[in-house]
């Protein structure tokens, strides 16, 4: 088998400020885990997440101001994400795009930033990596104003919540759609129906971790040396082997992110 790749982590959060060297060190190669790409999602402190990427050989970033936080953005904070893109291990733009569901910023805000972010991306030719909740109809309606450079360049749906045929046209935006934790939920009816349909070279597998721990872990802190439950559904529901399953998921995480592991 190929290994795993965790295509969205926070290693970089605080909840693993007392082991994160441990982790990286000997939990993740002993799992199994070759590559993580670790998000940093408030760009007002992105040290830890640089720090791993100097550090570590397997650990990549991605970074972009999140909905949470875009009400902190400005241009000079454009200007310095726009040189952060430009490191040779930084993969991707995100994660960005609406989040109606705490509003911790104001939504002008945040449809504002999201449409930004996403013009800096074309302009840098990177992958987006999208955080999308209760806001999927006004964040396809921005997408697809974008839609020419997000087919040219690519990019990750996280954490994908919507129904198969918002999938679906996510997909006909370019986008890979993320899964991760989530999907081993009991009720999570609409993530088994979009992993039954996704293409097998249309799908990446991520843990979000700290958050979203899988069955049997749920409520713990999640790592990436527990991405192999939600491969291991993932398998189930496609009615393949677990090695394929992860071996596409690598690949495909190879795909969107352009590199070679």
């Amino acid at each position: 088998m190929t290994g795993f790749f965790d295509t969205h982590a926070h290693i970089s959060d605080k909840r693993f400020d007392e082991d994160r060297d441990l982790v990286l060190n000997e939990l993740l190669p002993n799992a199994g885990v070759k590559a993580i790409c670790d998000v940093a999602c408030d760009l007002r402190d992105i040290s830890v997440t640089l720090s791993m990427m100097e550090r570590y050989p397997y650990v990549y970033g991605a970074c972009g101001m999140h909905p949470h936080t875009v009400s902190f953005m400005d241009n000079a904070m454009m200007d310095r994400l726009r040189e952060w893109l430009k490191l040779p291990k930084m993969l991707a733009l995100g994660e960005i795009g609406l989040d109606y569901y705490y509003d911790l910023s104001p939504r002008e805000v945040q449809r504002e930033w999201f449409d930004k972010q996403l013009s800096l991306a074309a302009e840098t030719g990177m992958p987006v990596v999208l955080h999308v909740r209760d806001a999927i109809g006004e964040s396809l309606d921005i997408l697809r104003a974008h839609k020419a450079e997000l087919i040219r360049n690519g990019g990750i749906m996280h954490c994908f919540s919507g129904s198969p045929e918002s999938a679906k046209e996510c997909l006909d935006l370019g986008l890979h759609i993320g899964f991760g934790g989530s999907l081993t939920f009991k009720n999570n009816r609409r993530g088994v129906e979009t992993a039954a349909m996704v293409p097998m070279d249309r799908f990446v597998f991520e843990t979000d971790c700290p958050y979203l721990a899988p069955v049997p872990h749920r409520g713990e802190r999640n790592d990436p040396t527990l991405m192999r439950f939600a491969i291991g559904k993932f398998a189930e529901i496609r009615g393949i082997s677990f090695d394929e399953a992860a071996e596409a998921g690598f690949a495909n995480g190879c795909s969107v992110y352009r590199i070679e592991l």
